[in-house]
C-alpha cells in the first residue's frame, strides 16, 4: 500500500502516545442548561476535574433533549483535548466529524485554514525541533495532522464512521493519510459536496472550482452503512393487478461488451410472439441466458408493443432489501453561502469565515448515526456540529449527544459556544444580542425557539494530570 513521507513524520508518528493526560476544568458561567429538570448525569466524573464543582455547576439538571452535561465544549489544542477524553469515550463515538485546515496557503485569510498560528508553531519546534522552522506548508499540515487523526480512531465505535470535509489543496494527500491510518480496505467514499452556488469568474485559470469533499471511512469495514435517502415509492404502481403487489420497470441492459462478457451477448425472444431482441453490441444484457431464462419463467421479463422497444424487468417493491435509495455521492442544494446566512442569523453578522451550513452536517449525521449516539467534532470552529445534532434531535426526538473542541479560546467562547446556546435557548434572528421574553408567553416576531439541549463548557487544566 502506498504510504506518505514528509520531514517530521518520524518526530509525530507515535506522539500521540507522549501526549500527557489532562484534567477538564468546567467553566459555570460559560456552560447551558436552558430547560431545567430533575436529574443529572455523573458520566463525565471520570475526565472532568473538580467534581463538587462539577455537580454545582451542573445542579441545573439536563435540558429537554440530551443531557447539559452529556454535550461537551472543550477549549483548548485539541491534541491535547482528544488525549483527556480518550479514557472515558474510547470506543465510544458513532460519528465523527471534522473540517480540518484546507490548507490554501492564505495564512489571513480564514482562522480555520492557519497552520501558521501561533499555537500550531509552538506545538512544531517542541515536537519537531528545528527541523520544524524549514518544514513547507504541506510538511507541517501532516506533522499536524498525523497524530489527531490517530487518536480520533481511537474513539470510534466498531461501526463507527469518520468524515473529514477538505479541498483540492489536499485530497490526495489525505486520502494516503486516512488510508494509513484508517486502513484503506476502511474507505467508504469520497463524497463531492457542490460547495458554491453561483459561478466564480475571478478565477485565473477560468474554471470555477465549485466543490469541495467529504471523504468517508468506517471504523470496520462493512459494519458502518449510510441509511440513504427515502424511496419514491410514488414510482411503484400494479397496472396489471400481479398478485406480488406493486412494480416499476427497469432496464435489462448490460455494461459490458461481447469482448469481455460474450455469455451476456445473446437474442431475447418474446415467447408470444417470437420477435427476437438483439441486445446492443457495446453493453450486452444484464443477466446471463440461464437467469434470463429463470425471470422469464417467472413472469419479470416485459417486452415492449412495439419491435423498436426495449425489453425491461419488474422490480417489486417487496423485493427490496432496503428502505430506502442511496445516498448521492454528489450532495447538492446546501451551499457555503447557507452556512453564512445561518450565522448572520444567529449573530446578527458573520462571525466566522466560510462556515459550513448546518443543514450538511446534519445529512451526514441523520445518515451515519442513531437517536441515541454520540458524534465528536474536534475542529469545532464556528460549532456548526454542535446546531446540526440539535437540530436532528429537534426533528426525530433523538438524543445525540456531542462533544466538540475548539483550540482558539476567543472563538470557543464567544462563536462555538454562543452559538450553541443561542440555537439551544433560541435567539432574536438578525440581532446580535438575546432578546429576552418580552411578556410571559410572547416573544418579538423575529424570535426563533430554541432547540433544546445545553452543554457544559470546560478547558484543560494547565498541569498535566500524568503521562502515558
Amino acid at each position: 500500500m502506498p504510504t506518505l513521507n514528509w520531514i517530521g513524520k518520524e518526530a509525530v508518528v507515535k506522539h500521540h502516545k507522549d501526549v500527557p493526560f489532562r484534567l477538564l476544568e468546567p467553566v459555570a458561567e460559560l456552560s447551558c442548561s436552558p430547560r431545567p429538570q430533575a436529574g443529572i448525569t455523573s458520566d463525565l466524573a471520570d475526565v472532568v476535574g473538580q467534581p463538587s464543582r462539577m455537580a454545582s455547576s451542573s445542579s441545573e439538571g439536563l435540558g429537554e433533549r440530551g443531557a447539559a452535561t452529556e454535550n461537551l465544549i472543550v477549549q483548548g489544542d485539541n491534541l491535547d483535548a482528544l488525549k483527556a477524553l480518550l479514557p472515558r469515550y474510547a470506543g465510544q463515538v458513532k460519528c465523527i466529524y471534522i473540517d480540518p485546515p484546507y490548507n490554501t496557503g492564505n495564512e489571513g485569510w480564514v482562522y480555520n485554514d492557519n497552520v501558521n498560528s501561533a499555537e500550531i508553531k509552538r506545538w512544531l519546534g517542541e515536537v519537531v525541533g528545528r527541523e520544524g522552522e524549514t518544514l513547507d506548508r504541506h510538511d507541517r499540515w501532516l506533522c499536524m495532522m498525523y497524530p489527531r487523526l490517530l487518536l480520533l480512531n481511537q474513539f470510534l465505535r466498531d461501526d463507527g464512521a469518520i468524515f473529514v470535509s477538505i479541498d483540492d489543496n489536499e485530497v490526495a494527500t489525505l486520502r494516503l493519510l486516512m488510508d494509513e491510518i484508517f486502513g484503506a480496505g476502511n474507505f467508504v467514499a469520497q463524497l463531492v459536496w457542490k460547495a458554491r452556488q453561483h459561478l466564480d469568474s475571478r478565477a485565473l485559470s477560468g474554471v470555477s472550482t465549485d466543490h469541495e469533499y467529504i471523504l468517508l471511512y468506517s471504523k470496520i469495514a462493512g459494519k458502518c452503512r449510510l441509511k440513504g435517502k427515502d424511496r419514491d415509492e410514488g414510482k411503484y404502481a400494479n397496472p396489471d393487478n400481479d398478485t406480488r403487489g406493486v412494480w416499476m420497470s427497469r432496464s435489462i441492459l448490460g455494461l459490458a461488451n461481447a469482448k469481455d462478457r460474450p455469455n451476456l451477448h445473446y437474442d431475447l425472444i418474446d415467447p408470444s410472439t417470437g420477435v427476437a431482441y438483439p441486445c446492443a453490441s457495446n453493453t450486452g444484457w444484464r443477466y446471463s441466458r440461464e437467469t434470463m431464462a429463470n425471470k422469464l419463467a417467472d413472469g419479470r421479463i416485459l417486452f415492449p408493443k412495439k419491435v423498436t422497444g426495449r425489453p425491461c424487468e419488474k422490480v417489486f417493491l417487496k423485493d427490496l432489501q432496503t428502505s430506502g435509495a442511496g445516498f448521492p455521492s454528489v450532495i447538492d442544494g446546501i451551499y457555503t453561502a447557507d452556512g453564512s446566512q445561518a450565522l448572520r442569523d444567529i449573530f446578527g453578522q458573520q462571525e466566522f469565515a466560510f462556515p459550513k451550513a448546518p443543514e450538511l452536517v446534519q445529512s451526514l449525521i441523520a445518515q451515519a448515526t442513531d437517536k441515541d449516539s454520540l458524534i465528536l467534532d474536534s475542529f469545532a470552529g464556528s460549532g456548526t456540529t454542535g446546531h446540526a445534532v440539535l437540530k436532528q434531535n429537534a426533528e426525530d426526538g433523538g438524543n445525540r449527544r456531542f462533544i466538540l473542541v475548539e483550540m482558539d479560546e476567543h472563538i470557543a467562547r464567544n462563536v462555538t459556544a454562543e452559538r450553541v446556546r443561542r440555537v439551544s435557548e433560541g435567539y432574536s434572528k438578525g440581532k446580535s444580542t438575546l432578546t429576552p421574553t418580552l411578556s410571559q408567553g410572547e416573544r418579538e416576531e423575529n424570535w426563533v425557539e430554541g432547540l433544546g439541549g445545553g452543554f457544559q463548557f470546560c478547558t484543560l487544566s494547565k498541569q498535566p494530570l500524568f503521562t502515558a
